[in-house]
């Protein structure tokens, strides 16, 4: 589903605008990065948990040539979908 299409059925069921559907999903992805870069989780009980890790350097190989790289610590998000968004 893309965001247009996602905004649509936002709109559909709420009975918003499709400026004020686009409005409320920009918004809730702003609020939910903001979180997100402060180091903060963002847990919606019974649908999903989101938290930023540090993934450790470690040592992978070139596909194409086989040579050993280093590669670098960084960021991740980790995200945790809850069975029940399956139904």
């Amino acid at each position: 589903m893309t965001k247009a299409e996602f905004v649509e059925k936002f709109a559909a069921k709420t009975g918003f605008s499709k400026k004020d559907a686009t409005t409320a999903v920009n918004a809730f992805f702003e609020v939910t990065a903001d979180a997100l870069k402060k180091g903060d989780k963002v847990v919606f009980p019974g649908t999903f948990k989101a938290e930023v890790a540090q993934r450790a350097a470690r040592t992978g190989r070139n596909p194409q040539t086989g040579a050993e790289m280093k590669i670098p610590a960084k960021k991740v998000i980790k995200a945790k979908l809850s069975d029940k968004l399956l139904g």
